[in-house]
């Protein structure tokens, strides 16, 4: 569908990019006026993925939610359900046990390398350089394989549950993950050398698509957006969950803020989270991956089918939830594309009152308009990309 044209002079063209363009990773529509081929104003329009799950929150339980945030950023679940179930530990005051703390940290690691992969294969693939992408995928091949082996499923995984996780790790998962971390480094160096000083990369992705640290600021950039123009924030420094405080990892920044410091930055967190990984991983505690409290956590699945007093607890927790204390909270994780946020009101039944999700997609989208804005149309698709949105987290 074309907008009206009226009130453009000259040879201004408009020009609707998506929502079916494969280029801008999901339902993202926008709306380029084009002199020739500069673009000289942008809108983004987004609404085409929107599910109500904020508002679907306000009628089921906080359990039965877990789900819905595999949804949000579908190539980062077991990041997401790790951020709503500490947003709802928070307001019920509780704490995961410490192994069930380092498990989340594992696969929320594990996420954060897998949506990388992706993001730097599409990435590429958009600007040309159709090896990486089949390169990038084997590897997340290899991370379905291991999530698949945790939670019997390869994406929407509903693997976190409040006070802790659907299960322990089983066998052989820290083997196969040690086996990944061990080969994944050397195959980040072959990608650099395929792209970091390759002329045509160079010369499609620096000093596009700019944006300095006061703007990234202003526009509520977060995660490596906002350090790629220079802002060491990142929320597993500055505001530790899941016992971060006790690994050791550089929060690396860019200094220009341009597509291509984006793509540098990026390339960086992928090497840091497998130490991040592989440090959890040698000193995971011993002991339980749920909280004691009956009232929250469901019963073990064989006392389930052995005991009527465990089937009677299951039954009460499934259907009719916990309900939580009155109350409101915020709670936020490092997620892949940055801060991701969970508002809570609660007025004391098994339902948030309200819930507002704060997606860093949605808050990076803003800034299209500036950083499009006397481009080429070939440099919107570059810019688009360096930004990795995913419209799950941007329509809700």
């Amino acid at each position: 569908m074309m907008e009206p044209t009226d009130g453009i002079e000259g040879e201004e063209l408009v020009l609707n990019m998506g929502p079916q363009h494969p280029s801008t990773h999901g339902v993202l529509r926008v709306i380029l006026r084009l002199d020739g081929e500069v673009v000289t104003s942008a809108r983004p329009v987004v609404g085409y993925l929107h599910r109500g799950m904020e508002k679907i929150a306000e009628n089921v339980t906080y359990h039965q939610f877990i789900p819905y945030t595999d949804r949000l950023d579908y190539l980062a679940p077991l990041s997401n359900n790790t951020g709503f179930a500490l947003a709802v530990e928070k307001l019920l005051g509780v704490e995961a046990p410490p192994r069930a703390q380092g498990i989340r940290v594992i696969v929320c690691e594990l996420s954060r390398i897998s949506a990388h992969l992706l993001w730097l294969g599409t990435h590429a693939l958009d600007l040309g350089a159709a090896t990486v992408f089949f390169h990038t995928f084997r590897e997340r091949e290899t991370l379905y394989n291991l999530f698949e082996l945790l939670t019997g499923t390869r994406l929407t995984t509903s693997y976190t549950r409040v006070g802790g996780l659907f299960c322990d790790l089983p066998p052989g998962f820290l083997d196969g993950t040690r086996t990944f971390l061990a080969e994944f480094p050397p195959k980040v160096d072959e990608w650099e050398k395929l792209l970091t000083r390759n002329r045509i990369w160079m010369e499609r992705t620096q000093d596009i698509g700019v944006i300095n640290r006061a703007d990234a600021i202003d526009f509520g950039f977060t995660g490596p957006n906002l350090r790629a123009s220079g802002v060491e924030w990142d929320l597993r420094r500055a505001e530790p969950y899941c016992g971060y405080e006790q690994y050791e990892f550089e929060v690396p920044a860019g200094t220009t803020g341009d597509v291509y410091d984006r793509y540098l930055v990026r390339m960086e967190e992928m090497r840091q989270s497998a130490a991040i990984v592989r440090q959890a991983a040698a000193r995971l505690p011993e002991g339980p991956v749920n909280i004691d409290n009956l009232k929250i956590r469901l019963p073990q699945k064989e006392r389930v089918l052995t005991s009527m007093e465990e089937l009677i607890h299951q039954f009460i927790l499934v259907t009719e939830g916990f309900p939580a204390p009155v109350g409101e909270v915020y709670r936020a994780i490092e997620a892949p594309k940055g801060e991701l946020g969970f508002y809570i009101i609660s007025t004391g039944g098994k339902s948030p009152y309200r819930m507002h999700i704060r997606s860093p997609s949605f808050v990076s989208l803003q800034a299209v308009p500036k950083l499009v804005v006397g481009r080429s149309i070939s440099d919107v698709i570059a810019i688009v990309a360096s930004l990795d949105p995913v419209m799950g987290e941007v329509d809700r």
